[in-house]
């Protein structure tokens, strides 16, 4: 039985998940080599807890309580030494995702399920540096940002890992109130994020080509596709409106969608400008001025009632 995480990373994925498995009364300990995130992680965590108690997710004494199960450190053989599970959520650079499987594989009990939170390399490349029988221990779990808030997990199963040990894993994620997809086969991307960046590439072709500004192309997803979406699959929404009618728009539509292969001019521009969004003070919208902490905090509250709705239709 899983009953001791251990997280690899203490920056936005990191803390999430910790805090996560926290609030549901699990022994977590985070790894951390930057001392400045060490120092800074318990306090955002923090500030994120209360924000879940003030929306009623979880209570005022849960607090700090699930800040006294979590331990951080920079350390990772002491971290990670008698994990029963491991996610690593670091970087997105394969060279480094290997390394640290291959020093897991060592540290770890030969019990522990090692996985990673990657949303676009291959496990088969991850692990491939990891024994024999470790591989039949390892998988992708994929969180959605924010973890603690959005209800989505994706996890893995390739072949190659007995149906017990993901069916332990899957129970692990269900007891922390996570919806759970079964992923098949190894496609990069997985699914969740294979659709966003469908969706993506249009939103992005249609601002190259001036079909509309960027508040009014969001206000169309948001008011749009993105409010069925939030309670309906594609699929379900399909087959409500006729699958002959989507066939017909299907037929009229896809041959004049974009169809890009590498990211869009205008969001490499943008990065060129060292413009990244509220975290620069301006991406597609400006945010010079703005109190960022109180923005950041109402986006959030947008999602968590979204995740008080959904668990109505679930």
């Amino acid at each position: 039985m899983i009953r001791k995480i251990a997280v690899l990373g203490a920056g936005t994925m990191g803390r999430g998940i910790a805090l996560t498995f926290a609030m549901y009364g699990y022994e977590v300990n985070v790894y951390e080599p930057d001392e400045r995130q060490r120092l800074m992680a318990k306090e955002i965590i923090r500030n994120d807890l209360q924000l879940l108690a003030e929306e009623g997710i979880t209570s005022s004494e849960n607090v700090e309580r699930s800040l006294n199960s979590i331990r951080i450190g920079g350390i990772l053989e002491e971290v990670v030494r008698d994990a029963d599970y491991v996610i690593e959520a670091i970087p997105e650079v394969l060279h480094l995702k290997q390394e640290t499987f291959r020093k897991l594989d060592l540290l770890c009990p030969d019990k522990t399920i090692l996985s990673t939170n990657t949303s676009s390399l291959k496990l088969s490349d991850i692990i491939r540096e990891v024994s024999e029988e470790r591989k039949k221990r390892a998988m992708v779990t994929h969180w959605y940002n924010p973890p603690h808030i959005i209800p989505l997990v994706e996890l893995s199963f390739f072949g190659n890992m007995p149906e017990e040990t993901y069916k332990e894993v899957e129970e692990l994620y269900r007891s922390i109130k996570k919806q759970v997809v079964k992923v098949l086969k190894d496609v990069p991307g997985l699914v969740a994020n294979r659709i966003q960046q469908a969706i993506a590439r249009e939103v992005f072709a249609l601002m190259e080509s001036g079909v509309a500004d960027a508040k009014d192309i969001d206000k169309a997803l948001t008011f749009g596709p993105a409010f069925r979406f939030a309670t309906s699959g594609l699929l379900q929404i399909a087959d409500f409106g006729g699958l002959d009618i989507w066939c017909t728009v299907a037929d009229n539509l896809w041959k004049v969608l974009s169809n890009a292969t590498s990211a869009p001019q205008i969001l490499r521009e943008k990065v060129r400008q060292g413009k990244l969004g509220v975290k620069t003070g301006e991406g597609f919208f400006n945010y010079e001025g703005v109190d960022i902490i109180q923005i950041r905090k109402q986006f959030l509250k947008k999602l968590l009632i979204q995740l008080k709705a959904s668990q109505y239709y679930l």
